[in-house]
């Protein structure tokens, strides 16, 4: 390794005359530079010292001026630091005075790197005590010729890479988590709809779980409490609406049909959010987003029409709740903007306000009388064990979409479609399998298709967000 040392700034004063002062003596920094490769192996140096002077190890230089620096006068320059290919430009300086003591050698300036170093800077702090120091004298800032940065710097690709795999075991499990708990809400929320159908009822009860949930954990301080004004309230609201109606909704469409078709019908939702924001809000769309709602729609018709157990009252409360969860994305991204509120505090605010809405709506609709009549017919046939079932799908509903809620603060829009989608796959094979529903195969391809255009959807429109945005 050819280097050429440059003195970049020698400022020193009048010498010390004592021991004392010399401790007060200013820092030296040098630069060190790689020599250019075409005046590697020059038979001249920029100073005129033959490069193929035999080396000298610097662990056994002596203290005399032809080897120490810091000993060199005017009379005596040295121009030569190193005959390996180190080079010293000198510089004026005032003259050393002749009581100057001998300067420790210079056995601690050892490199050995197996790739050229740029050293960008060396600053020597050393005092001239007599007593020598174990303490290392010389600050050395360097980084890899090949690589041009710190080699502090040169583990950070490898701290990146394991921040990167934890971010993606982080978001495995958290899909992980969102479907197996959605799963789990869909068939505990379908039994107690079969022996309970009082959807009204069932749907407050989730929310007010999922409240109670949150209410506790900031109680505790197991969850940070989110720092909310009146404002938030009111953008808020809109939102709690749409979400209160699409969760009824849903749950009225469970209880008159099976959870399969209810999740086929709801894959198409995409299809309600163009033709929404299209109509109402005036946006345009690139052909390729029409072409995906194809087959969105046609797969939900193919569905829709070869259901064995088709109930119109069922197929009208999974559309609505479509409908009522575009407004709800609508509402949150215009009126929810700016608003710091992580994930998870975002959904139980939205639990409480829904709460609050729904509850009046509830008793109007069923009632207390017809759910202690519902409630004491439930408990003859099917025993104690309904308690249990109507806490899993109260409890299991707050944690799968508070999971989902805060997915969203790791993932991008299109990963959280995608992972939408494959949950309404799980969550079909999952029903048809455990309640046994009867599926024919032309209903069956009516939902992949549905699914697929769901998927081809997301695939789109992230592409139209991505042209849009470069």
């Amino acid at each position: 390794m050819r280097l050429k040392l440059e003195i970049l700034k020698w400022r020193k004063s009048i010498g010390p005359r004592s021991i004392k002062e010399a401790a007060a003596a200013p820092s030296i920094t040098f630069n060190l530079i790689q020599t250019p490769p075409l005046l590697q192996g020059h038979p001249t140096s920029l100073l005129g010292n033959p490069p193929h002077s035999p080396p000298r190890n610097l662990s056994q230089a002596d203290p005399s001026p032809a080897c120490n620096p810091l000993l060199r006068t005017p009379r005596n320059p040295v121009k030569q630091f190193s005959p390996g290919g180190v080079f010293l430009r000198p510089k004026p300086f005032s003259p050393t005075p002749k009581s100057l003591p001998s300067l420790p050698s210079l056995r601690r300036l050892t490199v050995s790197v197996q790739k050229p170093l740029h050293v960008s800077t060396i600053t020597t702090t050393s005092s001239l005590s007599p007593k020598p120091t174990k303490r290392s004298l010389i600050e050395c800032g360097a980084y890899e010729a090949d690589r041009s940065k710190p080699i502090e710097e040169i583990a950070a690709p490898e701290a990146a890479a394991r921040s990167e795999a934890a971010k993606k075991v982080k978001i495995g499990v958290y899909f992980a988590m969102w479907w197996s708990l959605n799963v789990v809400f869909n068939i505990y929320n379908k039994k107690v709809l079969n022996a309970y159908p009082y959807p009204w009822l069932t749907s407050t009860l989730s929310l007010a779980c999922g409240s109670l949930i949150m209410l506790i954990s900031w109680a505790t301080r197991i969850a940070e409490v989110p720092k909310t004004d009146l404002e938030f309230w009111k953008a808020l609201f809109p939102v709690a609406v749409a979400h209160t109606i699409g969760h009824v909704a849903a749950t009225v469409s469970m209880s008159k049909v099976a959870v399969s078709f209810t999740h086929i019908i709801k894959s198409g939702e995409p299809a309600f959010s163009v033709l929404v924001s299209r109509f109402l809000l005036g946006d345009t769309f690139p052909p390729g987003v029409y072409l995906s709602l194809i087959p969105i729609i046609g797969g939900c018709s193919l569905a829709a029409l070869t259901e064995l157990n088709f109930n119109m009252i069922g197929f009208m409360g999974a559309m609505i709740s479509n409908l009522a969860f575009v407004f709800r994305n609508i509402f949150s991204k215009k009126g929810m903007k700016g608003k710091s509120v992580s994930g998870m505090n975002y959904y139980a605010c939205l639990s409480i306000l829904s709460l609050i809405i729904l509850t009046p709506f509830a008793i109007a609709v069923e009632g207390p009388q017809a759910w202690a009549a519902g409630w004491e017919k439930a408990i003859s046939q099917i025993g104690p064990q309904l308690l249990w079932w109507m806490a899993a799908q109260s409890v299991f509903y707050h944690l799968y979409n508070q999971v989902s809620y805060m997915s969203l603060d790791e993932i991008s829009p299109l990963t959280f479609s995608i992972g939408n989608t494959m949950k309404r796959i799980s969550v079909i094979v999952s029903s048809i399998i455990i309640f046994h529903t009867p599926v024919q195969p032309i209903n069956a391809l009516g939902a992949a298709i549905a699914i697929l255009g769901t998927f081809l959807y997301s695939q789109v429109n992230f592409l139209v967000l991505s042209m849009n945005s470069a």
